[in-house]
Parts: C-alpha cells; sequence; structure tokens
C-alpha cells in the first residue's frame, strides 16, 4: 500500500486509527498505531480524566467540572508527551469534535501539545481554520458523510481563510459512536459507504485531486480497505478494530464488553449530542428505557448541542459521565460506543498484529 500524505506529513501505511473517547484512544494506542506505521490519533475529549484525573483541579463528586476541566489542557499536553516517547517523531494526529464547548481553545491545544494532524467531525467546521493560522504545518482534516458537505466547507475555507482541507474522511453509517445522519437515513442505500466514498471524490477532484479521500465506518478486514481503495479511497480509518488491542487505553470491562456483544446487541440509540449514535445495549440502556438511570446533573458542560444537560434528561443519560465510566470499567453504568461489526472478534490483538492483518501479510 501507498504511502498517504496529509499537508505536509507523510504516513507510511494509508491506516489511520479513529479517535475514541472518552480515554480510548490516548497516549498507548496511538502512539503505538504511530509506531507500526499508521497514524495514531489522540482523541480531545475527557482528558481530565487522565492518570485518575491528576491533571483536574476541579471536581464536582469525581467529575470535572465546566469545560475547561473536563478538556484538560495539561492532560492533553501529558498524553501527547508519552504518546511521543512511543512514536518519536512519526505523524500524530488529534481528534477535536465540533460539537464540544471550547473546541476552538481546545484545537489550539492540541497543536500546541504537538499534533501534526486535526481531524474534526460531528458537525461542519466551517471555522476551523481560524483557530490553527499560528501554526501553518498543521494538517486540517474534515470529517464528511456526503460530497455537498465537503463543498460547503472548502467554499467557507477558501474564502474566509485562502485555503482547502489537506484531506477528508467520509464516515458511513456503520462507524461506532455518533453518526452524520438522521436514525432512518442510516440504513439507506443510498447512504452507505460504497456510495458515498464515489460521491465525495467526485466533489474533491473539482477542488484538487491531490487531496486524500479517507474511507470511514464500518471497514474491518484488508479485503474491506482493498474494496475501498478500487472505489477511489486513498486511505482508510478504523476505530473498533484498535479499541479492541492490548495497547487500547480503554478499561478491560471496554474491551470486555465488546468482545462479548453480540450482532442484536449493536444498536443505533439516541444521543445528548443530537445525532444517532452507535454502541452496545447493555444495562445502561435498559435503566434509560425504565426511566431508571442516574441523575443528570451536567457537571462537565461537555457539549453545546446537549444545552446544560437539557437534551440529555430528554434521552435520559448524560454523555459525559456515562463514557466516563465505561472508560473507568463501570458495566452498570458505562456507555460502550463500537462499531456495526465488533461481533466479529473474538479476541484481542496487539498493534503490530492488527497492522499486519489490515496490510494483508
Amino acid at each position: 500500500m501507498k504511502p498517504l500524505k496529509i499537508g505536509k506529513h507523510t504516513i507510511k501505511y494509508p491506516i489511520i486509527q479513529g479517535g475514541m473517547g472518552l480515554g480510548i484512544s490516548w497516549d498507548r494506542l496511538a502512539g503505538n498505531v504511530s509506531k507500526e506505521g499508521g497514524l495514531g490519533v489522540i482523541s480531545a475529549v475527557g482528558t481530565g480524566y487522565y492518570e485518575d484525573k491528576k491533571y483536574a483541579k476541579k471536581l464536582v463528586e469525581g467529575r470535572p467540572l465546566l469545560e475547561k476541566e473536563f478538556y484538560s489542557r495539561d492532560a492533553l499536553f501529558k498524553i501527547f508527551e508519552n504518546a511521543r516517547k512511543i512514536c518519536s517523531d512519526a505523524p500524530l494526529g488529534c481528534n477535536v469534535l465540533y460539537a464540544i464547548n471550547d473546541y476552538g481553545r481546545v484545537v489550539r491545544d492540541a497543536c500546541e501539545a504537538g499534533a501534526d494532524i486535526i481531524i474534526t467531525g460531528a458537525g461542519l467546521p466551517m471555522d476551523m481554520p481560524e483557530f490553527t493560522k499560528d501554526f501553518p504545518d498543521v494538517a486540517l482534516v474534515p470529517i464528511v458523510s456526503t460530497g455537498r458537505a465537503f463543498k460547503l466547507i472548502a467554499k467557507r475555507w477558501e474564502k474566509r481563510y485562502g485555503r482547502i482541507p489537506d484531506a477528508v474522511i467520509v464516515e458511513g453509517p456503520l462507524s461506532g459512536g455518533h453518526q452524520g445522519f438522521k436514525y432512518e437515513e442510516c440504513f439507506k442505500k443510498e447512504n452507505q459507504l460504497e456510495h458515498l466514498v464515489p460521491d465525495v471524490k467526485e466533489e474533491v477532484k473539482k477542488w484538487d485531486p491531490n487531496i486524500p479521500v479517507i474511507a470511514a465506518g464500518g471497514i474491518w478486514s484488508h479485503e474491506d480497505i482493498v474494496k475501498f481503495m478500487e472505489l477511489g479511497a486513498d486511505g482508510v480509518q478504523l476505530g473498533t478494530r484498535f479499541a479492541l488491542t492490548y495497547e487500547c487505553d480503554a478499561s478491560d470491562e471496554f474491551k470486555q464488553t465488546l468482545l462479548n456483544a453480540k450482532e442484536e446487541d449493536i444498536i443505533l440509540m439516541k444521543s445528548p449530542v443530537g445525532y444517532p449514535a452507535r454502541g452496545v445495549r447493555t444495562k445502561l440502556i435498559e435503566k434509560v428505557e425504565k426511566k431508571e438511570a442516574p441523575i443528570i446533573k451536567c457537571i462537565s458542560n461537555c457539549v453545546f448541542p446537549c444545552k446544560r444537560g437539557e437534551e440529555a434528561r430528554k434521552v435520559g443519560y448524560c454523555i459525559a459521565d456515562r463514557l466516563a465510566d465505561a472508560y473507568m470499567g463501570d458495566k452498570d453504568l458505562g456507555l460502550f460506543f463500537t462499531g456495526a461489526y465488533a461481533y466479529k472478534a473474538d479476541k484481542l490483538l496487539s498493534v503490530k498484529e492488527l497492522m499486519k492483518e489490515l496490510l494483508g501479510e
């Protein structure tokens, strides 16, 4: 497989590890993926929980208080520092969701911490270059679901900032976590990844044919990678496969929950972020349905679409608290996001083993 060039950065193999928060892809996972020739991606979500909340100076009931503590700058710097000890000067990415509170500040923090590439989804990041103008070498990669979305971003960036994306990730509705479509749209044939890749590729060609198009969402095997490259993708992004590695930063309970999941256990659910999200049906989901889930207090104020807990109360759970519980291994209250094909896994692999498998070796 050919190297993947994103901006000024060259990734040995065209494989990107999806950014997974809270605490799923931090220093150990991202550092090892970059070390093995892929692009490791650190998630900026919930860094206040890093090293047992060591870097969150203000806590309420054990939760980082408000966005400054939940998205801890000091912790993000430490995560990058530790990842660099693993991968040295290999390219490292950072995933910063557009829906978070303090988006601009967190993007700047990531650049200062040493991110080579910033990846943003969960909304159209129309002002993303605004926060990276002091870091010209940092490549910018939006996640989109359609060619039209790429066009809107490229048009705004070119007019306002004199630049266009360095690459684009096109994500289909089989991915873990939040989707780019409404619930019913996730099942339509025209919205599946094999139809989205050519659509986005066609639009990208109108702007710059050298911009890499990266396919994501439901990619599991070497054969899948070959399939999407034949459809026009220049690279791929995988999340769940990397979550099921020894080096993944998640708890053992998180990994075991994914390994135990059957096909029928993996569902699309409502989320306070406003998009449907894919995860494992667990005791938490049963508690939500019975209206027995924990009281929502919105201590961390993590995402602006939630409106300080208003949307969380409608869907029945706080996403920040429940993702944190999953990271810490609470099987009763944790929210376990995963891609559609997690049921295919029956064991953990090392990152090295997984990369060899994905490369067809």
